[in-house]
């Protein structure tokens, strides 16, 4: 079982930046997903486990940024020019990124809210 905590949600206003963490217990492939009110768990982004591969959804694409520090077993997200609708609790999720850079999750972490105000 592995282990997954994030850190550095809460509440910033539209336009800000936050960065959210997710220390691990294990190295694994890494992403993060997101699930608003009332809407379905959606992909975010995710790194591969040596890094050198990303993939973001479009509705992130030049704003937010994926990054791990292996030495710590530590992936972040920075997210820049939020937005009302970033709006949702944010997931941790370690698994691997294919060919074809779908994300296939084996754990998840416990979430973490992040509110963009307008």
């Amino acid at each position: 079982q592995v282990q997954l905590v994030e850190s550095g949600g809460g509440s910033v206003q539209a336009g800000d930046s936050m960065k959210l963490s997710c220390v691990a217990s294990a190295r694994y492939g890494m992403g993060w997903f997101r699930q608003a009110p009332g809407k379905e768990r959606e992909f975010v982004a995710c790194i591969s486990w040596a890094g050198g591969s990303t993939s973001y959804a479009d509705s992130v694409k030049g704003r937010f940024t994926i990054s791990r520090d292996n030495t710590k077993n530590t992936v972040y997200l920075q997210m820049n020019g939020l937005k009302p609708e970033d709006t949702a609790v944010y997931y941790c999720a370690a698994g691997s990124m294919d060919y074809y850079s779908h994300f296939d999750v084996d754990y998840w972490g416990q979430g973490i809210q992040v509110n963009v105000s307008s």
